[in-house]
C-alpha cells in the first residue's frame, strides 16, 4: 500500500497578509488623546505695590476655596457662578468722571479706595486700588481652581470690554485684534489696562478647611 504524501500549506503570502492587516488596524483605530486644562497659568499681577503691608484691608477682595470646593468671598459663601459679578463690582473704577479732585471713596467702606490718576487718552480719572486675593486649600480640586481663575479673568476682561465699547465704540478684544495696525490703538489698549490692571494675588495653597 502506497504511503500518501501530506500536502504542504503554501505560507509564502502570510507575511504579506499580516502586513496588510497591520496597516488596516493602524488606519482604522482611533487613539484617545489627553486634552489638558483649557486655561493658562495666571500671569504676574499688574501694578501691585511692592510693600503689601501698606495695602488696606478694604482694598483686598478676599477669596477662599476650601477642601470641599466651597467658595468663601468676603466672608460669605457663594456659588462660583456669582463670583464674576461680585468681582466686577469690587474692581470697577470710575472712568466716567474726568478732572476728579476727591479720590477718597469714603462713602462705601465695603468697596476699595479710588486714586486719581492721569492716564493717556482718558485724562484725570479715578482708578480703583483693588487687589484680588485668592487662597486655595490643599484639597481644592483642579476643576474648581480653574473655574475660579476663569471667572476672575473674565471679570477683568468684561470691564475692559465695556469701557472700550463706551469710549471707542469697540470692545477691548476687537481693539487687540487690530493692535498691529495702529499706534493709536495700542495707546488705547494701554490706557484701558491702566484703568483696569489685572491684580490677582494668589497665595500658596494651605489648609483652609471645609465642612464635615
Amino acid at each position: 500500500m502506497a504511503k500518501r504524501e501530506i500536502s504542504e500549506i503554501n505560507a509564502g503570502s502570510m507575511a504579506d497578509i499580516a502586513f496588510l492587516l497591520l496597516i488596516f488596524f493602524l488606519v482604522t483605530t482611533t487613539m484617545d488623546t489627553d486634552t489638558g486644562l483649557i486655561r493658562r497659568l495666571p500671569p504676574p499681577p499688574e501694578d501691585i505695590p511692592e510693600n503689601n503691608d501698606k495695602i488696606k484691608q478694604r482694598n483686598i477682595f478676599e477669596i477662599l476655596v476650601n477642601a470641599n470646593d466651597q467658595l468663601l468671598v468676603e466672608g460669605e459663601y457663594i456659588q462660583v457662578t456669582e463670583l464674576r459679578e461680585k468681582a466686577k463690582e469690587f474692581i470697577k473704577s470710575s472712568p466716567s468722571f474726568p478732572n476728579v479732585s476727591d479720590a477718597s471713596n469714603a462713602a462705601n467702606p465695603n468697596l476699595p479706595e479710588f486714586k486719581a490718576e492721569e492716564i493717556p487718552v482718558f485724562g484725570n480719572i479715578l482708578v480703583s486700588k483693588q487687589i484680588v486675593s485668592l487662597q486655595n486649600d490643599n484639597g481644592t480640586s483642579y476643576e474648581m481652581y480653574i473655574k475660579v481663575q476663569n471667572e476672575l479673568v473674565a471679570a477683568y476682561n468684561e470691564l475692559r470690554n465695556e469701557l472700550a465699547q463706551q469710549k471707542f465704540g469697540k470692545s477691548y478684544d476687537e481693539l487687540s485684534q487690530q493692535s498691529g495696525s495702529s499706534e493709536s490703538i495700542k495707546e488705547k489698549m494701554k490706557a484701558i489696562k491702566k484703568v483696569y490692571p489685572q491684580r490677582i494675588s494668589e497665595a500658596e495653597p494651605k489648609k483652609v478647611g471645609g465642612t464635615e
